[in-house]
């Protein structure tokens, strides 16, 4: 019994919810009825539910709320009554439920957060907001916290933390230097979602003191920053420098350049991880490697494809960003990181939940007593919210008793309702990411029908248009309204009047018959109402004699003509424009009733002249071209385009044909060879014109065939050799009656979906080829060779049907026929579908493998059944792959490769066979669904083949007339090995071969010393290896038996190896200072070679600069180059074509501030200047004065008699060092000496030391080697044999005595 009972409800809550549907009222927006109609409060508006407020401001908790009798207004504060009559601070809006926080005058926001929720009320019931949590925004500092310089190695990956202060919102995060510019990022260097900034690959260029993470508080407008991160980068050249600082001038160190790596993930850790999200968010996931090159990162989801038009990708790829996300987008996510040495990967498993959203959002009810209706509350989410209901914000299990109120889960089902059963009831789904609150009111109310148009209210329409005939009601119960023509008049019923919800009545195409009064009818249980409306027909406003072009001489007179026809009722207004805007305000332009005259025509009348005729139901323009030239010219015959056709007329209206009629336009001195009669349907492509027919030029009158149910317009173009003319104006509207479809849908097809189903498709019929309203169509269909009846269903205008429970891929007869109301379209043809595949159920059998040679198979099968196929026979597919090398014990995983064949073929070739090595293969029949079952397994094996080439060819400790020889075996050896063959022959200095030589050598052989050879001879070897089958490809190396046995041992050659064939450059080493740098190099090869090295600036175009090395030396000094610039540079040979080292990069010094001072601008050096100019000042005058007298002076003659030998002028090239120069008066630097990377000069180095012209020991030496000291002739060690000089001291001593 229960469970009848239950069923019982079950169906009554169907039944009430399609009475809730037919009864339920909207009330209308009138303002006077809703002043007199009671209604429950409804909340208008109200603050988001989660509130953050700026603490610098007042809060405004927005509760807004309408109802009649208006409602009154209350607050809880974290689910306790909040009563601000306490609270000074806190104030209502009037007539409002909206608060308001004074924080401006001593409040604090802290003090105010909590969730708030309000509630407006009146006599009928009560509507409550969401909960409001408020919280005030935030924005903390930033800790302080002691950040080391991070110095990393070139190349090493590097993560610079943000790690910003928790803020309220989150903050928006970037980094930017100290003169506030942002960072530049790219693939290497980019920002996390997490703030932090990540290096795949650290490089020289970042270098710097200033990163800086700034933190944005956009709720505060405030911005707060972290202290700079410094970053230096050391590189190996770097390293280098201060290694050789430490070593002597024979050390050699060689720099090792930046290791490449394989990828590694910075973000996020570890190979897999997982990320939650909601339902309509912006799903973003970010991988980050680090590697070197810088890797790329690619996303895949694994199963399925990445959603299309939602899915983009952000900072350079690294981070995938999904919007909208749904419950389908759950899935395992895929990040690659790959670059040239290898890839990592990283699988971020996604689970999509969904806080609750509406299926069904509970509406409002307005009822009548003793009606039924339903709120239903539908809502979804992951998990499943869970519903619960309350009335008038109370939960409906402790709210006041309603007889007529039953709770069943997500409906109320209200049967027999009373006016005491309004109120508003409120839906709340929730789940654990949040909540749906949503109010509806019940409002029971017994009013009787009221029609809220105005009495009598008169509807003017252009004929041929639509009529619109309002009747705006209002009753509970919902009134039903009716229509009818004339005071006596039927009720109005048919296709040609279109009855709107909101009771207004609409004519489609109103006819001059359609005039008169027209009444509405109101009635309810509770009374009856009627209101009565007029409606005339009114003719169309016509431009029958339109403005032409005219071209008139300047000074001239025009006018251009607007003769118009209208209805006798509407009194029309013609403006006259020019270039669209108003005439010029010139008495020259003279408006008449028809015309427009323009006296005394100049150049700036010229333009395009429109004539705009408006009454109060409609408007019609027609424009008009006017060009002055200038005195006339010879008369000369103007040839244009007709003008358009007018006054078109319909007569002789019958069902499929009409007459039409028309008046040429002015043939512009061309006749009118033809006209183009196009038509409009007004009912169904409003607009759109077509093409119907043409008749010759000398035709003014046409019959014209017609389809049923079309309302058309008409419209005539005139051609001439010129060209055609614009289409005239359009026709009256006639609109054709209904009739059966004439033809049926065309392209029917039958094609299964699943297994067991048939999908029926058809282009559906145009708009006017339905005849009539109603279109539907009759599908049938029925299966083949099987004696059924047709089973048919009749579907709405629709252009596919599924037909469901057919058998697996078995052909049906199908037919598609068109109906509309007034019968049915001749019979349709029949067309033959399949119902859907299914996979294939056997396999194929007795597949049998023929081996044609090692690299060649044929397979064969036999075909399957073609019942099995269970689809369209799509072809075999043959499986194989290698199961294993038979000449090497070693297996490996080989992918199998699959060949299709299609079609029903019974074999099939199997190309590209490794040789001597074991397949397996099966055979599989494919249809349009897939693939069937794999056959057993065939195995079969390859012959031998000929070997690959040795592995490789070592020619090694070469004596006077013995060779060692070394190699590996093939890497395919594509059977059994069995033998090796070695052919030699020496080579003369012409190049030309001497006599050939064939030795064979055993298979497990891997080495031989080939004896008795000529000393100082070259030989050229071949080498290769056999199987069974014959001799594979051969490999070649040349080498040189040595002269002498002194050669063993010589530096040239280097112990126990062979002299190799061409001469190299090798070891290229750099040591780098401020402004010069020193090259070395190893060079094997003839003797006697030239050498020349190129350099230039590191990523430059610019030709490479060249520099002669003096000698064979294997070393060389460039200078005059730029501090802190990175250079390329290159050792060559002359005359040896094409012949140089591989390229190297150093990098100068930085440059370094002179130590040096400007004595000229020191006030010492100045006062000392003027008193040694005074004093040469006076000896000058003393030597005048004793000349005069014929004295002598003695200074000169102790200069004479007392010559200092040592004091000479000093050559700038002398106080150069650390280069050499072949100067017979210098002596050459020993072969293969280096610069100390201290940048001194040992005395050793130099027997001519420049220590003794110092003032002391410390003499110095620029970094290009020129002398930095105190230079004022070599100090005497012992006096001198006569007696000790005189002289006056001279300018030029005291200069240098201060240099």
């Amino acid at each position: 019994m229960m469970k009848k009972k239950s069923i019982s409800a079950s169906n009554a809550s169907l039944v009430l919810f399609l009475c809730q549907m037919i009864s339920a009222l909207d009330v209308p927006l009138d303002s006077k009825l809703l002043e007199e109609l009671s209604q429950p409060p409804t909340i208008t508006q109200q603050s988001p539910k989660d509130y953050i407020v700026d603490p610098r401001e007042n809060i405004v908790i927005q509760c807004e709320a309408k109802g009649k009798p208006p409602p009154s207004f209350s607050w809880t504060r974290n689910g306790t009554h909040f009563d601000i009559d306490k609270d000074a601070q806190v104030t209502m809006k009037p007539n409002s439920g909206t608060l308001v926080i004074n924080i401006m005058n001593g409040g604090k926001a802290e003090a105010y957060e909590g969730v708030y929720q309000c509630t407006a009320r009146n006599e009928r019931g009560a509507a409550i907001s969401n909960n409001i949590v408020i919280r005030p925004s935030r924005s903390p500092l930033w800790t302080k916290e002691k950040l080391e310089p991070n110095q990393v190695r070139e190349g090493d990956s590097l993560v610079l933390h943000c790690r910003p202060p928790v803020g309220l919102p989150p903050p928006i995060i970037f980094w930017m230097d100290n003169a506030f510019q942002r960072l530049p990022q790219s693939e290497r260097v980019s920002q996390g979602l997490n703030g932090d900034l990540y290096f795949s690959n650290v490089q020289p260029e970042d270098i710097r003191e200033d990163y800086i993470c700034y933190a944005r508080f956009n709720h505060t407008q405030t911005i707060q920053q972290k202290q700079p991160i410094s970053v230096k980068v050391f590189s190996m050249d770097s390293l280098n420098d201060t290694i050789a600082a430490n070593l002597s001038d024979t050390d050699i160190y060689g720099a090792r350049p930046v290791t490449e790596r394989q990828p590694v993930l910075l973000t996020p850790t570890g190979s897999t991880s997982t990320k939650v999200e909601l339902r309509g968010n912006v799903l973003l996931l970010e991988c980050i490697a680090a590697g070197l090159p810088t890797p790329v990162i690619r996303w895949i989801k694994e199963g399925g494809e990445l959603p299309a038009n939602r899915t983009f990708f952000e900072n350079f790829k690294k981070t995938l960003k999904i919007i909208d996300v749904s419950e389908a987008d759950s899935g395992n996510y895929k990040c690659i990181a790959r670059n040239t040495l290898g890839s990592a990967h990283h699988v971020i498993s996604v689970t999509v939940k969904a806080a609750p959203y509406w299926i069904t959002a509970p509406r409002n009810l307005v009822l009548s007593p003793g009606e039924d209706g339903t709120l239903i509350c539908r809502a979804n989410g992951n998990p499943k919210p869970s519903i619960s209901w309350l009335a008038n914000g109370v939960p409906i299990a402790i709210a006041p008793e309603d007889p007529s109120r039953k709770v069943d889960g997500d409906t109320i089902i209200f049967s027999h309702v009373q006016e005491r059963s309004s109120a508003v009831y409120q839906c709340n789904a929730s789940n654990e990411y949040g909540y749906l609150l949503a109010n509806a009111f019940v409002n029971v109310l017994a009013e009787p029908p009221r029609i809220l148009t105005p009495a009598n209210k008169l509807y003017q329409v252009i004929a041929d248009s639509p009529a619109l005939l309002d009747c705006a009601y209002f009753g509970s119960p919902k009134p039903e309204i009716e229509w009818f023509k004339g005071v006596k008049g039927s009720i109005l019923r048919g296709s040609e009047y279109i009855f709107h919800d909101n009771g207004t009545l609409e004519i489609p195409v109103a006819q001059k018959d359609s005039t008169g009064a027209y009444t509405c009818v109101a009635r309810n249980k509770l009374g009856k109402i009627q209101n009565e409306v007029q409606l005339e027909i009114k003719d169309p406003t016509v431009i029958i004699k339109q403005p032409e072009y005219k071209v008139i001489q300047r000074y001239g007179q025009v006018s251009f003509e607007c003769i118009i026809k209208h209805d006798s009722t509407l009194l029309p207004t013609v403006i006259w424009l020019k270039d669209n805007d108003e005439l010029p305000d010139d008495e020259r332009f003279l408006v008449g009733k028809d015309n427009l005259t323009i006296m005394n025509v100049t150049d700036k009348d010229d333009g395009t002249y429109t004539c705009i005729v408006n009454t109060t139901l409609d408007s019609v323009s027609a424009s008009a071209v006017l060009t002055v030239v200038a005195a006339p010219p010879t008369p000369a015959i103007i040839y244009a385009r007709p003008n358009p056709p007018f006054d078109l007329e319909l007569t002789g209206q019958l069902e499929r044909s009409v007459e039409l009629s028309w008046i040429p336009g002015d043939e512009n001195n061309s006749p009118i060879t033809n006209f183009v009669i196009e038509y409009e349907d007004g009912l169904h492509e409003p607009g759109v014109w077509h093409y119907q027919t043409e008749v010759p030029g000398t035709q003014t009158t046409v019959q014209l065939k017609l389809s049923p149910y079309v309302n058309y317009s008409f419209r005539v173009i005139a051609v001439n050799e010129i060209g055609r003319s614009q289409p005239s104006e359009p026709s009256e509207q006639y609109l054709t009656k209904s009739a059966n479809p004439d033809e049926n849908p065309s392209n029917v097809q039958g094609i299964g979906s699943e297994p067991d189903n048939l999908v029926i498709t058809w282009e559906s019929l145009k708009g006017f080829q339905s005849n009539g309203p109603g279109l539907q169509y009759k599908v049938s269909w029925r299966q083949k060779d099987v004696d059924d009846e047709w089973t048919s269903v009749i579907v709405a205008n629709v252009s596919k049907y599924i037909v469901s429970g057919t058998p697996t891929f078995v052909p049906y007869e199908i037919k598609v026929q068109a109906l509309n109301d007034l019968g049915y379209a001749p019979e349709p043809s029949e067309v033959i579908g399949h119902s859907g595949e299914d996979l294939p159920m056997v396999a194929p059998g007795n597949v049998q493998v023929h081996v044609i040679n090692s690299t060649l198979a044929k397979v064969h099968w036999d075909p399957v059944p073609l019942k099995t196929v269970r689809g369209h026979l799509q072809g075999y597919k043959v499986y194989y792959w290698k199961v294993q090398s038979l000449s090497r014990r070693s297996r490996r995983h080989v992918e199998k490769k699959i060949l299709t064949f299609r079609g029903n073929k019974t074999f099939g070739m199997l190309p590209g066979l490794e040789p001597y090595s074991t397949y397996k293969l099966n055979v599989r029949v494919a249809n349009g669904k897939g693939e069937g079952p794999a056959s057993p397994d065939k195995v079969f094996r390859t012959p031998e083949g000929v070997p690959g080439s040795p592995s490789f060819l070592k020619i090694t400790n070469p004596t006077l007339d013995s060779l060692t020889l070394e190699w590996g075996s093939p890497t395919h050896p594509n059977g059994v090995l069995t033998s090796y063959i070695l052919k030699f022959q020496p080579i003369n200095n012409t190049h030309e071969l001497g006599p050939l030589v064939e030795i064979r050598i055993p298979a497990n052989e891997s080495s031989l010393i080939l004896k008795n050879l000529n000393y100082s001879t070259r030989y050229k070897f071949y080498f290769n290896a056999q199987t069974s089958v014959g001799s594979g490809n051969q490999i070649t190396e040349e080498a040189v038996t040595i002269m002498d046995e002194a050669g063993i041992l010589h530096p040239a050659v280097g112990a126990g190896k062979v002299q190799p064939l061409y001469p190299r450059i090798r070891n290229v080493t750099t040591a780098a200072a401020e402004t010069y740098a020193n090259i070395s190099w190893e060079y094997e090869g003839p003797d006697h070679a030239h050498f020349y090295v190129e350099y230039g600036v590191a990523g430059s175009k610019e030709d490479w600069k060249k520099e002669i090395v003096n000698g064979s030396r294997s070393f060389f000094v460039l200078k005059g180059l730029t501090p802190g610039t990175a250079y390329k540079v290159r050792v060559g040979a002359e005359g040896l074509s094409g012949f140089r080292s591989s390229e190297d990069v150093f990098e100068t010094g930085p440059a370094m501030a002179s130590r040096q001072v400007d004595i000229a601008t020191q006030g010492w050096f100045i006062g000392l200047m003027c008193a040694v100019a005074l004093l040469i000042l006076i000896l000058l005058i003393v030597c005048f004065i004793r000349r005069n007298k014929g004295g002598k002076y003695p200074v000169k003659e102790k200069e004479d008699a007392h010559a200092d030998p040592e004091i000479q002028p000093m050559k700038e090239d002398d106080g150069t060092f650390g280069e050499y120069s072949d100067a017979e008066d210098h002596k050459p630097l020993k072969k293969g000496s280096r610069t100390p990377s201290d940048r001194t000069v040992k005395k050793e180095d130099s027997d001519d030391s420049l220590v003794d012209y110092g003032e002391g020991v410390n003499g110095q030496f620029n970094e290009d080697g020129s002398f930095i000291g105190q230079y004022s002739g070599k100090k005497e060690k012992e006096p001198a044999e006569g007696n000790e000089s005189s002289e006056a001291p001279s300018p030029v001593n005291a200069m240098n005595s201060f240099v």
